[in-house]
């Protein structure tokens, strides 16, 4: 086998700016060039054009795990097989059907479903996919086209095979009946599928486009299967309770959407033996139990309904786990690292209102969020606050913008403000803790509000500029913890005290989720998706084409300077240039300020009853209590004969 630094020349638009930002990482990208090196890819010439074949994909050409790996490091691939892991679900569910774009559907109903490529390395190797359904994929340097030759053992739960025309008939369900915010992403960039035999397809990708994610894109399509669509003439854009079969190891044994959802291990499942399954998938059924509020669910797993519980309400986590089974030991609690970026989670503003054209006003309410008060008072002082979109990672933005990020930001020109170039990026303004509104951030709200032409009437009121009523609409999900809702509550006081109206209307999920589908709002807690590179994926999350419906996108953020800079980053052509782009692009996102930012846990906080395990380090990106955590016959025995779990 040849071993050869794969150089990815990227085509560039007549759109794209001068790169002479870049001169200044040549040597550090030299340097991350040797590092390739430790890919194991084969090269060979077809029509003057180098072919890379490989076990698995990565944009940049570095793949930890070489060809012959035989479990994925994070996992234990002596872990048991047997038992039952549960876990709760609060609100209420509607469908089966993610895709759709309507009615709400919980994460088991893709767990049937595999992709081309595996979606587990990133678990503890960002950017780094592995071959599942295919054995191989190959694609020239330019990376202009991408063949998968696949499995020809993989197989529908239903026993029929998974083939190269179920992976061209999934994509483009995917492009006519999907979700408009994908297809729209997608279709221009892969003008065309090819189905070269059963077992071998090819993606053909548009000329003059960045490359960036677009073999992770058709690497991770659900695979589907064409025969059931075709005999049931069932749509991707409708709900379904009982969806197609899929070819993973779980396959759903029972759905009942008012009280549980009932996955099994399949017994006969294809791909047990592969090396990305190794040490994974060891229960042999996964649980759902359906609760209307969390107080029911805590309840539920004192009296061992369910089996294990990821914590997120802090005064459950500081002072409800004192019930005896916890004094006993047959339920444990641990705090485990979690080195992923926290979801960019936070009280979100609807740019479409009119009211929120003017950043003041935003900047103005922020002011009346005393996270201070409300971590000390409500929150037993164990979150802290987030300020960046990538919090915690390389590529958070810090201070004022210097070397690559600066001369980067200076390429755009114009569309960069002045006092993105020259001021620190924003955080959050911290607030005394011993009041819950903040007296100096009052004033200074309040000064906002006056400049924005916001002023207070003669009843105390703030009127608009055209001298209506300032009233705003917070939309908020009954699904959330009580502790959420106290501090919003109290956020809500305090922008009365500054004289805006604000109705504060508690949903069920079905409501919440059809309303916030629909942008009617004004606030919503809510949260967008941490990042830890470029992708295609930003411009559903982030740009402006897909504002208007986009379900990522619950501000409708639409800013030519965050188009620039996603179109950017997708002609990153090393590590360190991406890296410098993504700083930016949190900087940017944080000047546009589209949401007060909220707190996140540092750790995650897991409950569970005593008879399950897990590797002694977990990795950075995962918990994996579904995927890598396993069962423990003889401590459920224990419990069991203790009268802890029947």
């Amino acid at each position: 086998m040849t071993i050869r630094r794969v150089h990815v020349t990227t085509t560039v638009t007549a759109k794209s700016r001068d790169r002479s930002w870049i001169k200044p990482l040549a040597s550090a990208a030299l340097l991350s060039a040797a590092a390739l090196l430790t890919s194991a890819v084969t090269a060979r010439s077809a029509d003057e054009t180098d072919v890379i074949t490989s076990h698995g994909y990565s944009f940049y050409g570095n793949l930890d795990y070489p060809a012959d790996f035989t479990h994925f490091d994070y996992v234990n691939p002596e872990a048991p097989k047997g038992g039952e892991l549960a876990i709760p679900f609060i609100g209420t569910l509607d469908s089966m059907n993610p895709y759709s774009g309507k009615g709400r559907a919980h994460a088991f109903s893709v767990y049937p479903y595999e992709s081309l490529l595996a979606d587990a390395a990133p678990a503890d190797k960002y950017g780094q996919s592995y071959c599942l359904l295919c054995k191989s994929v190959e694609y020239p340097e330019d990376k202009s086209w991408v063949i998968f030759h696949m499995r020809p053992e993989a197989k529908f739960s239903d026993g029929t095979p998974v083939t190269a025309h179920d992976i061209a008939f999934s994509h483009n369900l995917l492009l006519d009946q999907g979700l408009k915010s994908y297809a729209d992403a997608v279709r221009k960039r892969i003008p065309k599928v090819e189905v070269i035999d059963d077992h071998t397809i090819k993606f053909y990708f548009a000329d003059g486009i960045s490359r960036r994610s677009l073999i992770e894109q058709v690497g991770g399509v659900p695979a589907w299967s064409k025969k059931w669509f075709d005999e049931t003439g069932q749509k991707l854009s409708e709900n379904w309770i009982e969806g197609p079969p899929g070819s993973g190891p779980y396959i759903i044994d029972e759905i009942d959407l008012s009280r549980r959802l009932v996955l099994k291990r399949n017994p006969d499942y294809w791909g047990k033996d592969l090396p990305v399954n190794q040490g994974r998938h060891n229960f042999d059924t996964l649980r759902v139990e359906i609760f209307a509020d969390d107080t029911a669910a805590f309840e539920a797993f004192k009296a061992g309904e369910y089996t294990f519980r990821a914590e997120g309400d802090s005064k459950k986590w500081a002072s409800g786990y004192d019930f005896p089974k916890v004094d006993s030991g047959a339920v444990k609690l641990e705090e485990l690292p979690n080195g992923a970026p926290p979801s960019p989670s936070g009280i979100i503003f609807n740019l479409a209102s009119p009211d929120f054209q003017d950043r003041r006003v935003r900047e103005a309410l922020a002011l009346a969020f005393n996270f201070e008060w409300s971590n000390e008072s409500l929150l037993y002082g164990l979150f802290e606050r987030r300020a960046s979109f990538t919090q915690n990672s390389p590529l958070m933005a810090t201070g004022v913008p210097e070397g690559a990020e600066r001369a980067f930001l200076d390429s755009l020109g114009d569309l960069v403000p002045s006092e993105m170039l020259e001021e620190e990026v924003y955080v959050p303004v911290t607030s005394e803790p011993s009041r819950l509104f903040d007296r100096r951030n009052a004033r200074k709200a309040a000064a906002l509000l006056e400049k924005a032409g916001y002023p207070v009437g003669s009843d105390g009121k703030r009127v608009t500029p055209e001298g209506a009523p300032f009233e705003l609409d917070f939309l908020f999900s009954s699904s959330s913890s009580p502790t959420t809702r106290g501090v919003m509550e109290n956020f809500v006081n305090n922008l009365e005290s500054l004289g805006v109206a604000v109705n504060f209307e508690v949903v069920d999920t079905a409501q919440y989720t059809s309303r916030e589908r629909a942008r009617d709002y004004d606030l919503v807690v809510d949260s967008y998706t941490s990042f830890l590179g470029t992708g295609t994926g930003l411009a559903q999350r982030f740009g402006s084409e897909a504002a208007e419906y986009s379900l990522f996108n619950p501000a409708g953020l639409a800013s030519p300077l965050i188009d620039s800079i996603i179109e950017e980053s997708l002609r990153a052509e090393t590590r360190e240039e991406e890296v410098a782009i993504m700083t930016a692009l949190d900087r940017a996102l944080r000047h546009e300020f589209i949401m007060i930012p909220l707190w996140y846990n540092p750790d995650h906080w897991v409950a569970y009853y005593d008879q399950f395990e897990h590797p002694a380090v977990i990795p950075p990106y995962s918990l994996g209590y579904l995927d890598f955590w396993w069962y423990n016959e003889d401590k459920a025995k224990a419990l069991r004969d203790a009268g802890a779990l029947r």
